[in-house]
């Protein structure tokens, strides 16, 4: 599914960020940032296909909220508070000036938002092969 490995590939990227590079190299914290914001617009729309393949109602259209909110009461989410933050901080990405926003934004990646990346992707491969078992 082309969305799912858009999704997994632009995590990998993300994944094997230097954040001890990051901390010195004003580029690449910005690179990092920009990496985020990439990863989570491609997890939620990867995330809509997958609830669509499983029927979900309301799963054809939705803002990202209503689909994150959508994977949460479904299962497919197990921190709803970690991706509502990831929401919040994408809308305020564009506007961080301040190096300890900045600070705290690179922190959030490395520590809370790879890691509920990582357990979506999970989810949404196993979800896949519930979907593609049933069609066999």
């Amino acid at each position: 599914m082309k969305k799912l490995d858009n999704f997994s590939s632009c995590l990998d990227v993300l994944r094997r960020a230097d954040f001890e590079f990051a901390e010195e190299n004003e580029i690449y914290r910005t690179g990092i940032i920009w990496q985020f914001n990439l990863t989570l617009e491609l997890a939620w729309k990867a995330l809509q296909e997958i609830l669509k393949l499983h029927g979900a109602a309301g799963a054809e259209t939705g803002s990202p909220r209503e689909i994150l909110q959508l994977g949460y009461k479904l299962g497919f989410l197990n921190d709803s508070a970690v991706w509502l933050l990831m929401l919040k901080k994408r809308n305020v990405s564009v506007h961080l000036y301040n190096e300890d926003d900045i600070d705290e934004m690179i922190l959030l990646v490395r520590d809370s938002f790879i890691p509920a990346f990582s357990a979506l992707e999970k989810t949404l491969r196993e979800k896949l092969a519930e979907v593609r078992a049933d069609w066999e």
